[in-house]
């Protein structure tokens, strides 16, 4: 049987919370490369230039994903929400447990989004 919409949105949220933390975890550590390499006193040549340089770049490349990621985020959530309705008003005929995962899915991206806040 096909995979409902209910089934592939809830799929969706759940993917990208995952984005969402991995892309965090790595501004983290790029921000503490940044700051151990700025601190570096023991390597002063070109070189420290260059890696700085490559860490900034790498840091910028990924606060530009953030934005669009969160709001990408807060749209398939949107979405999630409008298809648990319209399953709950099927009645006795509509998928709880498929309702229950796409709950579970919303709370875990709205915890998410206060962690990240």
């Amino acid at each position: 049987m096909p995979r409902s919409q209910l089934e592939i949105t809830t799929s969706s949220v759940i993917r990208l919370v995952k984005e969402e933390a991995s892309y965090h975890r790595e501004l983290q550590q790029q921000t503490e490369r940044l700051n151990k390499l700025e601190n570096d006193q023991s390597n002063e040549d070109e070189n420290k230039e260059y890696l700085l340089k490559q860490e900034r770049l790498a840091l910028d490349e990924t606060k530009k994903v953030m934005p669009t990621l969160k709001k990408k985020l807060v749209e398939t959530v949107a979405a999630l929400e409008a298809l648990i309705i319209e399953e709950g008003q099927k009645g006795p005929e509509s998928n709880v447990e498929h309702i229950t995962a796409a709950k579970e899915a919303i709370a875990q991206a709205k915890t998410a989004e206060r962690e990240v806040s």
